[in-house]
């Protein structure tokens, strides 16, 4: 199964403000192992950058003056993420940015169905604990050192990470054993139903065999079961 993991960073908390994408990183995996593949863009937002959201993704007004817009990326970003599931942390964040950035352009949202988010499975795992990615990264042992500044496609390699440890961790693997069952019990049923059942033949010594192992038994010197 193809998913996508992604991350945004943005100017601010809410498109309906006029708070744009800056950055999206995505990350695909099949089967819940990374293929290598990603697509990262930085995008100008055609407006100021709050000091308040530079101090958390560092990208400040001067990086991205050079930037494409996001309309410009919009259909390779829709050809790269298809029609798989997209992962994000907090994902209805995310998806607010994109969907607002794509109805700018003129392309259609992207379906909520396809939403997965890592808070509410990390919810239903670890209740009551902390949610947020460094604290899951904590949690499962992954190293988040080089992350000094939030990135989206960082991040969104870290989320990969994460969600792999939601979804059972290294083990994931075991999600094959029902099928693997199912197999080899059908070998065996149908290895029985074909099986050609013969009489089983008889193992019994001969009169011969007996006589010259009584032979051998008077032959042996001071035998231990004589005693």
């Amino acid at each position: 199964m193809r998913e996508i993991i992604f991350d945004t960073e943005t100017t601010g908390f809410d498109p309906r403000n006029g708070d744009r994408l800056v950055e999206i990183g995505c990350i695909e995996m099949v089967n819940r192992v990374t293929t290598g593949r990603t697509y990262h863009a930085y995008f100008n937002p055609q407006r100021s950058m709050p000091a308040e959201a530079e101090a958390v993704h560092g990208l400040s007004d001067a990086f991205l003056a050079d930037k494409p817009l996001f309309a410009s990326a919009a259909l390779e970003f829709l050809e790269f993420i298809g029609d798989s599931p997209l992962v994000a942390h907090n994902a209805g964040f995310d998806f607010n940015f994109i969907n607002a950035e794509l109805a700018l352009c003129g392309h259609p949202p992207v379906g909520l169905h396809r939403m997965v988010d890592t808070v509410a499975l990390a919810k239903v795992r670890h209740p009551g604990a902390k949610l947020s990615l460094d604290a899951l990264c904590t949690r499962y042992g992954i190293d988040r050192s080089h992350r000094t500044l939030h990135g989206a496609l960082l991040d969104a390699e870290l989320l990969a990470q994460v969600y792999v440890e939601l979804r059972g961790g290294r083990q994931i693997g075991l999600e094959l054993i029902a099928e693997t069952t199912e197999i080899v019990t059908e070998i065996k049923v149908l290895a029985k139903k074909d099986r050609i059942f013969r009489q089983p033949r008889p193992h019994a010594a001969s009169v011969e065999e007996l006589a010259a192992h009584a032979a051998f038994l008077k032959a042996v010197d001071s035998p231990l079961w004589g005693a």
